[in-house]
Parts: structure tokens; C-alpha cells; sequence
């Protein structure tokens, strides 16, 4: 998930670590995490913006670029201060201009992280001008994700925020050492939202919405109880004065209502005793940590999104933040139990 930095920071962390016990911290910060003490200070900056009394372990990753050091990860895997590696091809999405260019320069990289098991995150699409945007992520599959991984076949690699039905058929087809994470919001939107009633930014995500058939085998995927697909909000927050401009930021703010949002799919889908595994199991045993021993409640009661969250008292419209489900009625809600183990 991505919790930004400053006075954002502060202000969304909470709505991740009232349910979440730890996140993949994304690095794309407008300073990218490119070094350890980049990372360890904006760890920090995370631990004191969470509630007190609250547990919540922020689990960094590295931004990787045409000029990474392999001796850089290598020796913040083995500290403990990088978690894992996040590939963004450049320009791919927000703050990812110094991004990798060219994968085949970087094999040093991905053989370091073979030998030492760090795990690759990957934002897979290519940026090529003259590939449709829809297009993009089953292109980056071919091109880049297959030969990627017949170079390096142990290399564990999470293909995040997938969105196709050619990403589920080629994760769902490889080995143990690839997996991918699924967001709440592409298991309920195609790309229809974007432009109903008109140009609608709050829908606006990178990877962008597919047709309605990618929405199908995504439901599929994530209630099948194969283990190669876990939950991954992808949470992005934006200001309204950045989503509704004349280039509009991508991203989805689902973090308020993310488990609520994933059990409509698996109550709908009728796998509602598969949504433990996807949510709490299957991420946790592919990346090698312990399962989190305190436990939530989902409750059947409906509740009503609001249309704006406001992040700070006396927000003006432009400071205020959209949350996935705006304005819907959701079944479900959330109540945690600190007493059960």
C-alpha cells in the first residue's frame, strides 16, 4: 500500500493499521527509498504517525533504479531494513519517473535477489507509447515477466495489483516462486467506471481498469483458495485537487473499507470460508512470516461510505480525499476483538 509522507502520512496511516497488523510500504515517494537510511527514517516517520497502543510493523521496500547498487540491497535485506525490492518500469505510474529503464541492465540486480531470497515486487506494464494502456500488463508479461523469471528461476516475485485474465492464467500455470496480489477495487470495477455519466477520476488506478471479463477471472482467482493470489490493496490516496485536475493522479484510496469491500466479492462469489487464507494466510506464508495471532470480526451490518473523507479539521473540497465505495451501502463491517487469539 502506498501511505505517502508528511501531513498525508499522518493523516491516512490509521485507516490501515485499524485492521492491518503490517503492510508492504511502497517506495515511490517524490525522494524514492533508494538506500537504508532513506528507509529507516521514513519507517519512523510511519511509527509516529500510528496510533499509540497500536501494533502495526511497516515492512520497507527499495525503489529500484537503472543505477541500484546490488551491494546496497544486499546489505539492507540482510539488516532488516529492506523487506523487498519494488520494480516500477519508469514512468509507469505515480512518482515512478526514475524507474527502471532497461530490465536486461539490471540482471545483477535480480541475481543478488535470487541468491539471497529477497523478494521482486513488480508493477507490471509496459510504458511504451504505441502499446494500448489496456494492453499493457499482458504485453509486460511476454516481454519482460516470462524471460524475466526463465533467467532467474528462483527468484521469488510478487506480480502486484494484477488486472487481466493473461496474468491469472500465466501465475495460476507457474511455479511456487510467483505469486500476486489482488486489490478490492479491480474485483468490483471494469473499466465501465471510469466513464459512467462521464470522466470519473476517482476510478482512475494504474494498472486501469480491463474489460469485464479480466473482472471475472480476478473474482476467480481470488476465491479460488490457490494460494498463489493473496490480498493486496494497492491503497493509493490522492487530494481532490490532484484527481480532479487536467492530468489527473491515478490511485484508489480503499484503505478505510478494504476487508468490507473484499468480503461483498467472496460472500457474492459464495466463498466466504476462503477469505481467511486470501487475506490473512496466503500472503503471509508466500513472503515466510509468522501468521498474526489476533484475530477480527466481520460482522453483517450494513454501513454507509461517506462521499469525502475530511484528513485534518476545516479541509477545503481540494484537501479532502475520496474513499473507494463513496456514497455505496456496504453489508459488512468490522469489529475487532483484542481479546481473542
Amino acid at each position: 500500500m502506498h501511505l505517502r509522507d508528511g501531513p498525508l502520512l499522518k493523516s491516512i496511516v490509521g485507516y490501515s493499521s485499524r485492521v492491518f497488523r503490517r503492510a508492504i510500504v511502497m517506495p515511490n515517494l517524490e525522494v524514492p527509498i533508494t538506500t537504508e537510511a532513506l528507509a529507516v527514517s521514513y519507517r519512523q516517520r510511519i511509527l509516529e504517525s500510528v496510533d499509540i497502543g497500536t501494533c502495526f510493523t511497516p515492512l520497507m521496500t527499495a525503489y529500484l533504479t537503472d543505477d541500484l547498487s546490488p551491494k546496497v540491497l544486499e546489505n539492507g535485506f540482510k539488516n532488516g531494513i529492506f523487506f523487498g525490492a519494488k520494480l516500477y518500469p519508469a514512468n509507469a505510474t505515480t512518482n515512478s519517473a526514475r524507474g527502471v529503464t532497461d530490465f536486461f541492465a539490471i540482471d545483477s540486480v535480480f541475481e543478488t535477489m535470487e541468491e539471497i531470497g529477497m523478494p521482486l515486487l513488480i508493477h507490471g506494464e509496459v510504458t511504451d507509447t504505441d502499446v494500448d494502456v489496456f494492453d499493457r500488463e499482458a504485453v509486460f508479461i511476454e516481454r519482460y515477466l516470462n524471460p524475466l523469471l526463465l533467467r532467474h528461476p528462483n527468484l521469488k516475485v510478487v506480480l502486484e495489483h494484477i488486472t487481466t485474465e493473461q496474468a491469472v492464467q500465466f501465475v495460476d500455470s507457474y511455479g511456487s516462486n510467483l505469486g500476486a496480489t489482488i486489490t478490492p477495487h479491480h474485483l468490483h470495477i471494469n473499466r465501465n467506471a471510469m466513464f459512467l455519466g462521464g470522466l470519473r477520476s476517482d476510478f482512475y488506478c494504474l494498472p486501469v481498469a480491463k474489460r469485464e471479463h479480466h473482472r471475472l477471472a480476478l473474482r476467480r482467482a481470488a476465491t479460488s483458495g490457490k494460494p498463489c493470489f493473496f490480498l493486496g490493496t494497492d491503497s493509493a490516496p490522492h487530494l481532490r485537487l490532484h484527481k480532479e485536475s487536467s492530468c489527473g493522479c491515478a490511485g484508489i484510496f480503499n484503505a478505510p473499507y478494504a476487508l468490507e469491500s473484499y468480503i461483498e466479492v467472496f460472500e457474492q462469489e459464495g466463498a466466504l470460508d476462503r477469505l481467511e487464507d486470501f487475506s490473512s494466510k496466503f500472503g503471509a506464508d508466500f513472503y515466510g512470516l509468522p501468521l498474526n495471532t489476533q484475530k477480527i470480526t466481520l460482522v453483517r451490518k450494513s454501513q454507509l461510505v461517506p462521499n469525502f473523507i475530511n484528513l485534518n479539521e476545516g479541509a477545503t473540497s481540494a484537501e479532502k480525499v475520496v474513499p473507494f465505495h463513496a456514497g455505496d451501502l456496504l453489508s459488512w463491517r468490522v469489529v475487532r476483538d483484542e481479546n481473542k487469539e
